[in-house]
């Protein structure tokens, strides 16, 4: 809270989506390929669509692997915006993206923190898909096949917690990486070994769930209005996909 009326007070209340523009611009692709990763997993791990809720951890574990190659620059710039703290000297986010690529090139500069968010990804997404499935599935027990939409809201709400409640020491350690003022050093086993090491010596343990309370306060109504439209999107096209073959069936069917 001290934050906020800090924030509020020096910069102003536009300063509250501070680097909103990065994932403004890019989340339409991350969704895009986060899904549709999703979609293929699925059926490499089956060829049932029900899947079990270990192989739905699986399928999600997968998706936010391939979907790091979008997300890490996209959150990478997100945090360089956010680092900034209302000073005349403040960048946009075009020239944050230029010095970035002029300074330090693509794989030093523009993917900086890309095997971090691979590695946070993969239990976020399987805690985040993992804890829809459930969720969905005990509503149904309930409601049947065909949710509600505040059912569909809620459980994305829950997928929203379970993601940041899965990942969120390594998501500290990634934004720490992605934030340093030059490239870290080693393997990336080596620094994000090394920047934990650094954090608890700082902050001890509870230093890497700095900001956990906000995390999971915005994650409540964005993964429930993501899954919510994913899954209403989906019903409608596999509702038109359905009329149009029964339509077809039926031209073809001789009186």
């Amino acid at each position: 809270m001290d934050i906020l009326v800090q924030t509020l007070r020096k910069e102003g209340f536009l300063a509250l989506y501070k680097g909103m523009a990065s994932p403004l611009l890019g989340i339409a692709g991350v969704n895009s390929l986060l899904f549709a990763s999703y979609g293929i997993s699925r059926r490499l791990i089956s060829p049932f669509p029900q899947l079990s809720l270990k192989e739905t951890a699986l399928a999600g574990s997968m998706a936010g692997a391939a979907n790091a190659i979008l997300a890490s620059p996209v959150e990478m710039f997100k945090v360089r915006m956010q680092g900034q703290y209302g000073a005349a000297t403040d960048k946009r986010l075009r020239e944050v993206v230029r010095d970035m690529w002029k300074q330090w090139g693509f794989r030093q500069g523009i993917m900086r923190g890309y095997w971090i968010t691979v590695i946070r990804e993969i239990p976020a997404y399987a805690g985040f898909y993992t804890a829809f499935e459930f969720s969905k599935r005990e509503f149904a027990k309930t409601y049947g096949p065909q949710l509600p939409v505040w059912a569909l809201l809620a459980s994305g709400s829950t997928g929203g917690i379970a993601y940041w409640l899965a990942c969120y020491p390594l998501d500290v350690v990634k934004s720490r990486i992605q934030l340093r003022p030059i490239p870290p050093t080693g393997t990336p086993v080596q620094y994000i070994v090394n920047e934990l090491k650094a954090i608890v010596a700082e902050s001890g343990p509870s230093g890497l769930l700095r900001g956990l309370s906000p995390s999971l306060l915005r994650s409540i109504p964005s993964a429930a209005a993501t899954f919510a439209a994913f899954e209403i999107t989906r019903g409608s096209v596999f509702a038109d996909d359905a009329t149009s073959i029964n339509l077809t069936v039926l031209r073809r069917t001789p009186a």
